[in-house]
């Protein structure tokens, strides 16, 4: 996939950060249609407005108010979305929450289920509503699922949000295979695991050795390439790729002593005042 020119796009958590620069990409490649979902309606209004200035007139452009917390919500947005454009080409599930905290200071249903409902389970429903229709398509499809370091990595003060990533990246990469497996091979999974990213999402957060917080534009345009490729995976920075390996080769406790006093992993959250993506 060279271009998304002619693609129907949706993107979750479009109003605002990672969202929105998505949307603008797919704005300027020439998308035949971007459906915008999030729950901020005041962002979600701006930025359509700003896209309707980049956007050629044939390109439709679908916003939505949607709380993708909500199952009932998820499929009644997809409903009008099919019924105005027949369905995607191209799903990015960026929204996504962040409780940093211990576990036992988290709320069962604010902290807790809001969490798996938003990280784990709003993908999946989404991913589903609308995969029969990009499996019978046999044009190029591309699912983008972004995940988090914290999916690979256990940290302190992030065991909810790690449970989501974590069930998300096992749903995701998953899903690739079967699809492989399934002789569906058109339609290409892309699960995405940066470190922290400055957008808010994170603020206080203290980046751990050698691994610097990384700009959300640095990631969009990573994540973008990986997309048209059909990549499997995309870690980054680079270091999270060698924690993975250490964490695999090194025992346990040698593990969480590099991790906790050479890399600074256990401690990154200690300060963390961060808001919703």
């Amino acid at each position: 996939m060279k271009t998304i020119q002619g693609k129907r796009i949706l993107i979750t958590g479009a109003a605002m950060g990672m969202g929105r620069l998505y949307a603008q990409l797919a704005a300027r490649e020439g998308a035949a249609a971007i459906a915008l979902w999030d729950v901020n309606e005041t962002e979600l209004k701006k930025t359509t407005e700003e896209l309707q200035k980049l956007v050629p007139a044939e390109c439709r452009l679908l916003p939505a108010i949607v709380d993708v917390s909500s199952a009932a919500r998820i499929d009644e947005a997809a409903g009008d979305v099919k019924r105005t454009i027949s369905s995607v080409d191209i799903i990015i599930n960026n929204a996504g929450i962040v409780c940093g905290k211990y576990f036992w200071e988290h709320d069962a249903r604010k902290d807790i289920e809001r969490t798996m409902d938003i990280n784990t389970m709003a993908p999946m429903l989404i991913t589903k509503a609308f995969l029969s229709e990009m499996i019978a398509s046999r044009d190029e499809c591309r699912i983008v699922n972004i995940a988090s370091a914290a999916g690979l990595l256990s940290n302190p003060r992030m065991s909810v949000y790690a449970a989501s990533k974590w069930a998300l990246i096992g749903w995701s990469d998953s899903l690739r295979l079967e699809l492989q497996q399934a002789g569906y091979r058109h339609v290409r999974v892309t699960t995405v695991c940066p470190s922290y990213i400055s957008t808010g999402m994170f603020d206080g957060v203290k980046a751990p050795f050698l691994t610097p917080i990384l700009k959300p534009e640095t990631v969009v345009r990573r994540t973008w390439a990986a997309m048209k490729k059909g990549r499997p995976q995309l870690l980054m920075p680079f270091m999270v790729k060698m924690s993975v390996v250490l964490k695999g080769l090194l025992p346990l406790p040698l593990w969480d002593w590099f991790a906790g006093r050479l890399f600074g992993v256990y401690s990154s959250m200690a300060h963390f005042h961060g808001h919703d993506q």
